[in-house]
């Protein structure tokens, strides 16, 4: 497939404006000048992108729920999200450190589909490079006209602010983001009201991820119906980046269509297991918030939103994590709660006590004194969490513990019953 998403990443000065505008760079926003708001929202909606954040929510659905004209005292907003924090996922990285341009012009389409003169870039504070080439870049479409007053002669203008959060994994929730931004604690608020209607300063706002916005010029320039070409299905269409991590020749960000094979992206992309012998044994498929599969699991599956979630899994943030059969999976569990645990805000009760006490019982088990009861706790415990807060945080943390008891019992019986793992650590 040819790469589109990725197509400047390697080449020489790719962050700076002059090599971005000599490869085509910033003609959909020139051609998206000439468009009305409707005409670049039902072209995404056609298009059939779902957001790449995780929640796969059709973009120009979302971006159709603002209102249609902005009142003198409502103001509507963009705001992109590129508080990457999911472990396994790095993808928006590559983009804002390699082509920031290209989600600039991807900001200022969407806002202007939105009828919105404001942009924030909410960036994750450890991305300390991708936020000085975001705020260089801007500065540089600033100077040349790009961004600010009258767009290329529209009479639209747009102003872009990039804005470093301070490093919280929640802070990629929508409304925790929002209330970072506005200078506040980072908790989720209560949906609804959602953004649309009340976002950043209680203004209709749209938030959107860091990769969502970079297929926007995409759509703009070549076309709804080209992006729907790629794809196994039109719920599941363009380009898409994946992240490839853990037992693999070749860990990294690759660039596929929409629904390639999960075993061929990690024989092909990945350049298949890490060590000559070792079979797979497991696979993450949508970053460390999503159930786990086993190895025969994976056969034939497809790395798209419909296909995974028939196998009980989901896309998410495509970070694909790939375990070989020495992997020790209470280990690998106790890891990611111990993360959930660490970053949740405390403001539920399901997810502060319940995130901690999934944390204890792992660590019991894994130090030898685990108890019989303790699986059916693990599973009662992450039951009671699903779906009883304000945002997905416990989710995330509940549907892996979930599907690792059940999938790998054993493992976690044998920790139990001798105190130690069944399998030797890679």
């Amino acid at each position: 497939m040819e790469k589109v998403l990725t197509r400047n990443v390697g080449i020489a000065d790719s962050h700076r404006l002059e090599t971005y505008r000599a490869r085509g760079g910033y003609r959909a926003l020139e051609k998206a000048c000439r468009m009305e708001p409707d005409e670049i929202v039902g072209a995404v909606k056609t298009s059939g992108l779902r957001g790449r954040g995780g929640a796969g929510f059709p973009t120009g659905v979302k971006w159709s729920f603002m209102p249609k004209e902005p009142h003198p005292d409502r103001p509507h907003y963009l705001v992109c999200n590129a508080d990457e924090s999911e472990p396994g996922t790095f993808k928006d990285r590559l983009l804002i450190e390699n082509d920031p341009h290209l989600l600039l012009e991807g900001c200022l389409i969407a806002a202007r589909a939105v009828r919105s003169s404001k942009v924030f870039i909410y960036i994750r504070g450890e991305y300390v490079l991708g936020a000085r080439r975001l705020e260089q870049a801007a500065a540089e479409a600033r100077e040349a006209g790009i961004i600010g007053q009258d767009i290329f002669g529209s009479g639209w203008s747009c102003d872009i602010v990039v804005h470093r959060g301070a490093g919280a994994y929640i802070c990629g929730e929508e409304t925790a983001l929002l209330d970072s931004l506005q200078g506040g604690r980072g908790n989720p608020r209560l949906k609804p009201p959602f953004p649309a209607q009340y976002g950043i300063y209680g203004m209709p706002t749209t938030v959107n991820n860091v990769e969502t916005l970079c297929c926007v010029p995409l759509i703009i320039e070549r076309g709804a119906d080209w992006f729907k070409s790629i794809g196994p299905d039109e719920r599941n269409t363009g380009p898409k980046l994946y992240c490839l991590s853990g037992h693999v020749k070749r860990p990294g960000v690759y660039e596929a269509p929409m629904g390639i094979e999960l075993l061929e992206l990690i024989e092909e992309f990945g350049g298949g297991m890490l060590r000559e012998g070792r079979k797979l044994k497991a696979v993450i498929p949508g970053g460390s918030s999503v159930p786990v599969l086993r190895a025969e699991e994976c056969q034939g599956l497809r790395m798209d939103f419909d296909s995974l979630a028939k196998a009980g899994t989901m896309l998410g943030s495509a970070g694909t994590m790939v375990m070989d059969e020495t992997t020790d999976m209470v280990a690998v569990m106790e890891r990611i709660a111990h993360f959930y645990a660490h970053e949740s805000c405390g403001q539920c009760t399901p997810c502060r006590e319940g995130t901690g006490w999934l944390l204890k019982i792992l660590h019991r088990i894994r130090s030898g004194r685990g108890r019989p009861e303790d699986l059916d706790l693990l599973d009662s415990v992450a039951g009671h969490m699903m779906g009883t807060t304000i945002c997905p945080l416990a989710d995330a943390a509940a549907m892996p513990c979930r599907s690792f008891v059940s999938k790998f019992r054993e493992e976690f019986e044998h920790y139990i019953r001798h105190g130690r793992s069944m399998t030797a650590t890679a």
